[in-house]
């Protein structure tokens, strides 16, 4: 038997790795210092996506990893990652795995500190890693000192497991060096740790007793129900006890809307008047991977007492007063779900969420597009399986207004909140869908300030014939700042763009895209009664005019209440 092992590159060991978690195409933006390695790419199974530039290559790795579990960024030393990392923090606010490959100047001249460019010229080549610890879940730097191998599966296991991004520096003459390929034989290891079995059962003992002596139980699923993938096991205890169930705003696409259980999206004060009082009166209150942010929670409106509920999350439990450190919510659903005596449990009325228009836009005369009026409509219009991208801004406030069909995939930033995020995540998450080789419609809904931030990321979505809906708010600026600060200000107005040229200035083919504009009820309903329109054939651009003051009920309300916590903190 021979004693020999199967040699392969630091580079090619990574991206084989990358291949096992789903990864296909890699976001970025070449630069000399990654070259060397984006030729290790095709070989290896990968391919190159090549975005324009650096923060939309950030933006569009994250919707990829919400689509398809993790997501690779390639970027380079200094000038290219530092342009990534407001997208980066993004995806580790919001609990996102994004893998961040920085291709870093050879050990021989981080040695000899040169001034190298891309440099701040003082010989420091640890400076710019240093900034991206704080905003990543762990790093490592790929150096003569490193165990590559174990470093890497280490890395890529700690974002997998704790859904956030991760950072690995690997210098130039690194890429090249040879490890054991026989290594590769062996998967990393994704399966959680175990919860203690005694403290589970007791957590699990403890929940129950709540449930059963509970009149009125509600669950309410939040963010990371669905970033720590305990959606089946969130399905399950629905479906088991049939419990009513609310979600929070981003929460929204983790439950089955069609559910007979599904009772709402609720935002504290900003609920409906029906969902909060459903909420806040209830006995218990489970409430799976909570993630209480001002926008998420009405401005810190949430009104469910401690003692009457239980917090599931990814690294804790907590029962009522009581914290359980380190216990996993994924195995505690599925020992609860696997225990729990459904004779024991008494189930409530949930509120009716439909899409019915509200009765002042069934009365009024007026052909103007009002939030009231369109998300209503677009609720109507969405299909199974869509997958619907929303701006920070009217739309993400808007969406929570609609119930969705099964199976859809909503997409928002409401937590980091940067403006332009949606359109590269548009790219990724089309990207995602096309690899998958899914019958999905991929539809964006962005105001036209966002979309002046990232325009040129549509350009990478023709360039690989994706055929994504993308829905342009035209109402003259950024409202979600009229609405929290100067209204009439000029800071919140932008220039006015030819927005149904878009497409013709990146080249699409013109056989493949359409245009519209609908400036009245009457033209935008008949285009979303068009068979022809939103087909997944071709990209589409539809321009919508709306009212320039006009706002999504939910963005009024938060809006009032940013404002006033904007001024009470200003001490």
């Amino acid at each position: 038997m021979s004693g020999k092992t199967t040699e392969i590159t630091v580079g090619a060991y990574l991206f084989k790795r990358l291949y096992e978690f789903g990864v296909r195409g890699v976001h970025g933006v070449p630069g000399d210092f990654n070259l060397a390695l984006l030729d290790l790419l095709d070989e290896n199974g990968l391919y190159w996506v090549g975005n324009c530039n650096e923060l939309n290559a950030g933006y569009a790795a994250d919707g990829y990893a919400r689509m398809k579990g993790m997501s690779a960024l390639i970027t380079t030393f200094g000038v290219g990652e530092l342009s990534a990392l407001a997208a980066i923090a993004g995806s580790y606010s919001e609990h996102v795995p994004v893998v961040h490959i920085v291709g870093v100047p050879n050990t021989a001249s981080q040695k000899q500190q040169l001034m190298l460019h891309h440099t701040l010229g003082n010989g420091d080549f640890r400076v710019f890693s240093d900034m991206s610890k704080n905003i990543s879940e762990t790093f490592c730097i790929l150096n003569e000192s490193a165990d590559y191998v174990m470093e890497i599966d280490r890395v890529l296991r700690a974002c997998w497991v704790r859904a956030r991004p991760v950072y690995i520096a690997l210098p130039t003459n690194t890429v090249f060096h040879k490890v054991d390929g026989s290594r590769l034989k062996k998967p990393i290891p994704l399966e959680l740790d175990p919860n203690p079995e005694d403290v589970e059962q007791e957590v699990v003992d403890q929940i129950l007793d709540l449930m059963y002596k509970s009149q009125n139980t509600v669950i309410l699923a939040d963010a990371c129900s669905i970033r720590h993938r305990v959606l089946d096991e969130l399905h399950q205890l629905m479906e088991k006890t049939n419990l009513p169930t609310f979600v929070t705003p981003m929460g929204k696409g983790g439950v089955n809307e069609t559910s007979g259980s599904f009772g709402g999206v609720y935002v504290g004060d900003v609920s409906r008047k029906d969902v909060k009082e459903r909420v806040e009166c209830a006995d218990l209150v489970l409430f799976v991977g909570g993630l209480i942010s001002d926008f998420n929670s009405g401005g810190f409106t949430f009104h469910i007492l401690r003692n009457k509920t239980v917090e599931f999350h990814s690294d804790h439990m907590k029962v009522r007063y009581s914290e359980f450190p380190g216990i996993t919510m994924k195995f505690v659903m599925q020992r609860l779900v696997k225990q729990i005596d459904i004779s024991k449990i008494r189930v409530t009325s949930t509120p009716e969420i439909d899409n019915t228009l509200p009765i002042g836009e069934r009365q009024s005369v007026s052909q103007e597009i009002t939030h009231a009026w369109m998300w209503p409509m677009l609720g109507q219009w969405l299909r199974e399986k869509d997958v619907v991208i929303t701006e920070t801004g009217t739309a993400n406030f808007g969406i929570s207004e609609t119930r969705f069909p099964a199976g859809v995939t909503a997409i928002s930033q409401v937590l980091w909140g940067s403006i332009g995020y949606s359109v590269g995540a548009l790219q990724g998450a089309a990207l995602a869908v096309k690899e998958q080789k899914a019958e999905r419609r991929v539809i964006l809904f962005v105001g036209d300030g966002s979309l002046q931030l990232t325009v040129q990321e549509i350009s990478t979505i023709i360039r690989h014939e994706l055929t994504p809906v993308i829905f342009v708010i035209n109402n003259e600026g950024y409202t979600i700042e009229r609405k929290i600060h100067g209204a009439e200000a000029k800071y919140n107005d932008i220039h006015e763009w030819k927005y149904t040229k878009i497409l013709d200035v990146f080249n699409a083919n013109p056989k493949k895209s359409k245009v519209y504009q609908v400036r009245t009820k009457a033209e935008m309903d008949k285009l979303l009664k068009d068979k022809s329109f939103a087909t997944g054939k071709n990209i589409e651009l539809v321009e919508v005019f709306m009212p320039k003051q006009d706002a999504p009920r939910a963005l009024e309300v938060t809006a009032q209440k940013t404002a006033r916590l904007n001024r009470v903190l200003n001490v």
